[in-house]
């Protein structure tokens, strides 16, 4: 598809490599000529310097032939008028980034209907929830939960002194009791779809498949479940720190802030609920920090602007045991480096909006085919999992699983019939109205049917 991404700061420069890495036709556009220039290089695009509302901009960068229009500057104001303006002038689908928090829900509504746009994204909200989500979870695992919720996937890594060292998978099933299946296995720089010959080690990431119950009876009978989360501490008052306290708060969880700023605390202060306390100070005094609580706080989340920062304070709050920490990364090589020193959780809020698009992308795409409903990118985005639903015309329906021929490096995650999660078998089948989950490693899986050889 044709592809207008506007503004080349973080977000943008990860979505035109994402996009591309789709086999989509990209035009980047940027207001500063120096900044476009590199993002032309780096990625061998199309590039227009301009103003991405202004309507000679918008008619270089063909905007009447585009099928989505992606606005990412940092101005929201800018991102709905340049959407609305390229929807006028013949784009088919638009998507705006819109941050900030003055906008509820009710307005974004109004403002998503009135100017046209397809879809509208908040970055931080994304990342707040997905952090809400984890809070609850052991440090080193990770759910994602599928469109029905009765269906997730976890990813841990085995350390040292887990019992799954040394096991093979096809012995896993009879040993732990419960219904799951391993479905990826990262390994230093390889990932690999394995089969029930495969023998799992240290040090190895594994994407497992199952029902939110049998995910639990597994990670208890691993000895990873922890108790509920009942206080946490957050350093950085970003607008992510505002969405993620007004839902915790919400839900009744103790949490406090840490901002060096003292204007943001004002700021902070007047738009969240009186039970959140604001504290003005520097994460880099740890007697603060120790005083402030952070040795009897169930969860540290560190939300600095710089990733260099909450991946030093991390390690702090591991060295006070707090039993889970959470730092937003967005440079890929340092959150690679985090975790190979022992930090489990790393977010990063660019790669989140990345996958949200890109899953937008691929509906559009094939909106008459399977479609798909849900997208995760998996081991550090070496593989992913795939969410469809099947469709009447689906080749392969009605026909059990081992006698399918599928391509290389493709495994069938689960089938979900309703309300029933299944852990599929050889002599299950797939059937018109299912959700499918497909495991696939380096493919970008647009309809079920490209599963098949």
């Amino acid at each position: 598809m044709d592809i207008i991404v506007a503004g080349c700061g973080k977000i943008g420069t990860v979505l035109i490599e994402s996009l591309l890495s789709e086999g989509h036709d990209i035009t980047a556009v940027d207001v500063s000529p120096e900044i476009l220039e590199k993002t032309v290089t780096a990625f061998d695009v199309r590039g227009v310097s301009g103003s991405c509302a202004a309507y000679e901009t918008l008619s270089e960068a063909e905007a009447e032939k585009a099928d989505i229009f992606i606005a990412v500057t940092d101005s929201d104001e800018l991102n709905m008028l340049s959407c609305f303006f390229a929807r006028k002038l013949g784009a088919k689908h638009t998507v705006a980034r819109i941050r900030k928090a003055e906008y509820n829900d009710r307005e974004k509504n109004f403002m998503r209907d009135n100017l046209e746009l397809s879809l509208a994204i908040n970055p931080d909200a994304i990342t707040a929830r997905e952090l809400f989500n984890m809070l609850d979870l052991p440090s080193s695992v990770k759910i994602e939960t599928f469109s029905s919720n009765s269906f997730e996937m976890a990813e841990l890594r085995i350390k040292p002194d887990s019992p799954l060292d040394g096991q093979r998978l096809c012995e896993l099933r009879e040993k732990y009791k419960c219904t799951f299946l391993v479905c990826a296995v990262q390994r230093g720089g390889d990932v690999f779809i394995p089969d029930g010959n495969f023998v799992l080690k240290s040090g190895d990431k594994i994407g497992i498949t199952a029902s939110p119950q049998e995910t639990q009876k597994l990670l208890k009978s691993l000895r990873l479940t922890q108790k509920h989360t009942r206080s946490i501490m957050i350093l950085g008052g970003s607008r992510t720190a505002y969405y993620l306290s007004k839902r915790l708060a919400g839900a009744g969880i103790s949490v406090k802030i840490i901002e060096q700023s003292y204007s943001k605390c004002v700021e902070l202060a007047k738009i969240l609920p009186p039970s959140v306390p604001i504290v003005n100070g520097d994460g880099a005094e740890h007697d603060m920090l120790i005083a402030e609580g952070i040795q009897s706080t169930d969860a540290f989340v560190a939300l600095t602007g710089m990733d260099e920062e909450n991946i030093l304070f991390s390690f702090f709050a591991a060295s006070q045991n707090v039993p889970k920490i959470i730092a937003k990364v967005n440079s890929e090589g340092l959150g690679q480096i985090a975790e190979k020193l022992g930090l489990d959780c790393v977010v990063s809020p660019k790669h989140m909006m990345s996958e949200v698009i890109v899953r937008y992308a691929r509906m559009i795409a094939n909106a008459e085919g399977s479609h798909v409903e849900t997208l995760y990118k998996l081991m550090d985005g070496s593989a992913e999992a795939v969410e469809f639903t099947v469709t009447s015309d689906f080749p392969a329906a009605g026909i059990p699983l081992k006698e399918l021929s599928l391509r290389k490096n493709i495994l069938i995650g689960g089938i979900i019939r309703g309300k029933k999660s299944i852990i599929p078998t050889g002599d299950d089948f797939i059937q018109p109205g299912d959700r499918v989950v497909v495991i696939a490693d380096e493919l970008h899986l647009t309809d079920l049917s490209d599963i098949l050889q």
